[in-house]
């Protein structure tokens, strides 16, 4: 079954009360034809606009994950916040309370990881420039697709054309799927998680792109890179800041084992082949002189999102033999 492409329509309204509807109202009517333009339904609404109302809600196909961004170990939304909210999307959207999920995140100690939150298996199908993707907005964290990457898959996978595309620390393989979509002549997409690769699959199989030409390996990046010898026209680097998985031998550090995963990322590129690098870790320095053989140039302005106002989100940069 096709993914009904539907945006919600918000009428001007009278009540002009609240900073936060107004705020949503104002960035909804501007992103919304860019959306209905690109086909596009999963896209930030709010992004911490105003100081006192810390918080970033993203529109997922009707849908609202309320993100609270919190400086104590455990400090929850207070009551007025959860209230302006549930006023202004409801106001806006005529949302029901079952429609928005509030998320908490908290300052974690460098090396503290996020556990799995339910196990709802609640998932539903949205779309980013037209290529399906499967949503979770209870069971984890993250809900399976980095709105904030959506340019930087867009502008890889306009590149990918008949190519052979490698992605490291694919998560949901969305990379690989824009790939294929884009008409790719092999993706190979790879990841520690048993959860997310089994979710990558789901994606290519939503989008009728054969597994057979796009296999999802389960494993560890670093040890993949010790031991592949196929070449590959595009490679895709988007590791975690820190990740200390108990399936790893080693913390893996993005500071420090960036430098290895480009090393050995260039070895496997083809003739004119690029590699796309990216983090963000709010940290990170690259240091060009780790590569002399390289050219790298950063094309972080041209991945952030119209819907996205800090420009920190992420760092991006390309990478090819000089």
């Amino acid at each position: 079954m096709e993914t009904e492409f539907l945006l919600p329509i918000i009428a001007d309204g009278e009540d002009k009360s609240s900073s936060l509807m107004n705020c949503i109202r104002n960035k909804y009517r501007h992103i919304r034809k860019w959306a209905k333009r690109t086909h596009t339904n999963c896209f930030r609404i709010y992004d911490r606009d105003i100081p006192y109302i810390p918080l970033a809600i993203d529109f997922y196909d009707g849908r609202f994950c309320v993100q609270y961004f919190s400086k104590g170990e455990s400090e929850d939304p207070s009551p007025l916040i959860e209230e302006e909210v549930s006023h202004a999307l409801k106001g806006l959207f005529n949302a029901l309370p079952n429609s928005i999920y509030w998320k908490t995140r908290i300052r974690r100690e460098r090396l503290q990881q996020y556990e799995k939150e339910d196990d709802s298996q609640e998932f539903f199908t949205v779309l980013e420039y037209g290529v399906k993707f499967r949503i979770n907005l209870l069971d984890y964290l993250d809900t399976g697709l980095f709105l904030d990457h959506r340019e930087t898959r867009h502008l890889v996978a306009s590149q990918c054309k008949d190519k052979r595309v490698l992605n490291l620390f694919a998560y949901t393989c969305s990379f690989s799927v824009h790939a294929a979509a884009h008409g790719s002549a092999f993706t190979k997409s790879v990841d520690m998680s048993n959860t997310y690769t089994e979710w990558g699959k789901e994606n290519f199989l939503l989008n009728r792109l054969p597994l057979a030409n796009n296999p999802i390996v389960r494993a560890d990046c670093l040890k993949f890179l010790e031991e592949e010898k196929a070449k590959y026209d595009i490679i895709i680097i988007d590791p975690p800041t820190i990740s200390r998985s108990k399936k790893m031998d080693q913390i893996f550090d993005v500071q420090i084992d960036y430098i290895y995963l480009i090393a050995k990322a260039l070895d496997l590129l083809t003739p004119g082949g690029t590699i796309f690098f990216s983090t963000n870790s709010r940290k990170f320095v690259f240091d060009q002189t780790q590569f002399p053989t390289a050219s790298i140039q950063e094309i972080s302005h041209k991945t952030l999102p119209l819907d996205f106002h800090d420009p920190k989100i992420h760092r991006c940069w390309k990478v090819y033999p000089s």
